[in-house]
């Protein structure tokens, strides 16, 4: 599933309801909540004072030095490919002729010129929204085995796990429907009446495009407009996406509402087939990977595009924003709806990455239940055998991944001695400026993003994933989105950038130095992601440490016996005074 924003919209209930107190307390407030500047993620604490990945200095290392460039792929939602700070660093298929109806390269994809859409038709139709896993493994195996589920110890092998299976996806969906149903009867309300409440505070501040902060500094000037603004402003505040347009609020605000309908009714209605009745493959067959259309930007590139820009937005056109790599091309892959990826769509995506030039892979999306992870498994194994590199989000539930499911993962088989050497899980941090709250309200700072999943074995390293400023659709529009998804594309960019001046790393060595070179917090107490319990980095994480660009290229300088580049400085160590808690009360 895309995380479009973030995922532990399991407090949104409590904030809603608390949102008109919030709105009072902080009436007399110029802003809602501290702040800090577009951009932070790529800066230097010692510099700046934000604990970003200290790209500047990375160029300031290698300023002098020839680089190649690198091609990245994103396997996402789609990308605005008419967006003024990524048209010059898209890829374009060198031997295909656009628009012409023939597959110019004969690699089976037909007018694949920046890539390719998996959940496209022939017709040229596009999967939006899709169901979830668990629902659809659920009704396939409830058509099998009916109501009552069998006695594990009188089936065969294979059935035992089928019915493992189910009971576990019975269990999650049962409680999943139970959230659900508490978040739909508080949103109900205010999605009702969202439209018109828009509309009415697009007359009365005068703008079609206004935000959150926007929105809070305005004082109505009739009950009919602060009914209007109490209603935005506790979605603003119930999503904590007070920095968006209200287009960007209502579409997720929306897109939310509709997905937890969705997760009600999966245990009760068989889901759609919203995938077949528009690719019309033939799922069960891994083999049919020539299916899907050339439309990579289709109507859902939000999340597609915001990743993008973060790895590699151009440097060079004074506009917008700089994304990390400054010689990158960037494949647009699209596999993933709102709703959770198909593992057939994904295994493929990875394929035609990899064969048609990919050295990284972005993947900024999960789910809990894999079914076909073996077509995935078998493409990782591709990806390795090529010299890969997979980068991937390590979601937003503020789980221990090393007890929950979270798919995709690098182990083949779920077998953990047997793990892809070519893989690095991202968590997303942040920066105790930055004002967050815990899905019960309360108020925090942490370096740690209260939403990130985490775990001592399986997430490898942090890298800034709150208030990430980056393109949007539109052609010329930016803005800020929280996530590991794109905590994800910062791994990426440092990878890309590495790869760029350095590009005969290999996979597991562009791993080595990203983890190796991460800046440590030995003694420094964080947040751990969802409650108000102080741990180290160490405990939630394999390295206990948050990206570090600059350090990261003097690494790779250094393993490739670049002398003329590399110095002796010390890895920094970050001062825990800027380290405080707001503590409820």
């Amino acid at each position: 599933m895309v995380k479009t924003i973030f995922n532990p919209y399991r407090g949104i209930a409590y904030a809603l309801l608390m949102a008109p107190l919030t709105l009072l307390a902080q009436s007399s407030k110029q802003e809602i909540k501290k702040d800090a500047p577009k951009g932070w993620h790529m800066l230097d604490y010692k510099k700046d004072g934000y604990y970003g990945v200290n790209v500047d200095k990375a160029y300031e290392f290698l300023k002098g030095k020839k680089s190649k460039t690198v091609l990245v792929a994103i396997i996402d939602s789609g990308v605005d490919t008419t967006h003024e700070d990524l048209k010059a660093v898209l890829w374009r298929n060198p031997n295909e002729i656009p628009g012409n109806g023939i597959d110019d390269d004969h690699n089976g994809y037909v007018d694949d010129v920046y890539g390719w859409n998996f959940l496209g038709g022939k017709d040229g139709r596009n999967v939006k929204q899709d169901s979830y896993e668990g629902a659809r493994v659920y009704f396939k195996y409830k058509k099998k085995y009916g109501d009552q589920i069998p006695d594990e110890s009188k089936l065969d092998p294979e059935e035992a796990q089928e019915v493992k299976m189910y009971k576990k996806i019975k269990e999650k969906l049962e409680g999943d429907a139970r959230e659900a149903t508490t978040n739909v009867l508080f949103l109900r309300n205010p999605i009702e009446r969202m439209a018109a409440s828009d509309s009415i505070l697009r007359a009365a501040l005068g703008k079609e495009i206004y935000t959150g902060d926007e929105l809070q500094r305005y004082k109505a000037k009739s009950s009919e407009e602060s009914r209007a603004k109490g209603v935005m402003m506790a979605l603003y505040l119930g999503f904590q996406l007070t920095e968006a347009t209200n287009r960007m609020l209502m579409e997720e605000s929306q897109e939310y509402y509709d997905g937890e309908k969705a997760k009600m009714e999966a245990i009760v209605k068989e889901p759609e087939d919203f995938r077949g009745e528009i690719v019309q493959d033939n799922y069960g067959d891994i083999t049919d990977r020539f299916y899907g259309n050339p439309d990579v930007m289709a109507s859902t590139p939000m999340h597609g595009t915001h990743v993008a820009g973060i790895i590699g937005a151009s440097r060079a056109n004074g506009k917008g924003i700089d994304g990390i790599a400054d010689n990158v091309r960037i494949m647009v892959i699209r596999a993933v709806p709102q709703g959770d990826e198909h593992d057939k769509d994904i295994a493929n995506a990875i394929r035609y990455a990899v064969d048609n030039g990919a050295q990284v892979i972005n993947m900024s999306f999960g789910k809990a239940f894999s079914p076909e992870k073996k077509w995935v498994d078998d493409a990782v194994k591709y990806a390795e055998s090529k010299n890969v590199l997979l980068v991937h989000a390590a979601g937003n539930e503020s789980w221990n991944i090393d007890s929950t499911d979270n798919y995709p993962n690098p182990h083949f088989n779920n077998d953990l001695k047997n793990t892809a050497t070519n893989w690095i899980t991202v968590g997303a941090s942040s920066d105790p400026v930055i004002l967050q709250h815990l899905p019960d309200g309360t108020p925090i700072n942490s370096l740690t993003a209260y939403f990130s999943n985490y775990g001592k074995r399986e997430l490898d390293v942090f890298a800034p994933g709150v208030k990430i400023y980056s393109t949007l659709p539109g052609g010329n529009e930016y803005g800020d989105l929280p996530g590991t998804s794109f905590s994800s594309p910062i791994v990426a960019g440092i990878a890309a950038l590495l790869l760029s001046y350095y590009p005969d790393l290999t996979p597991k060595q562009l791993k080595l130095i990203i983890e190796k070179s991460s800046s440590r917090f030995r003694d420094l107490k964080v947040k751990k992601p969802g409650t108000e319990e102080d741990v180290s980095l160490s405990d939630i994480s394999k390295t206990g440490g948050i990206v570090n660009a600059y350090e990261a290229v003097k690494m790779a300088a250094a393993m490739k016996g670049d002398k003329n580049l590399a110095n002796p400085d010390a890895s920094p160590t970050l001062p825990k005074s800027k380290l405080k808690t707001t503590k409820k009360g």
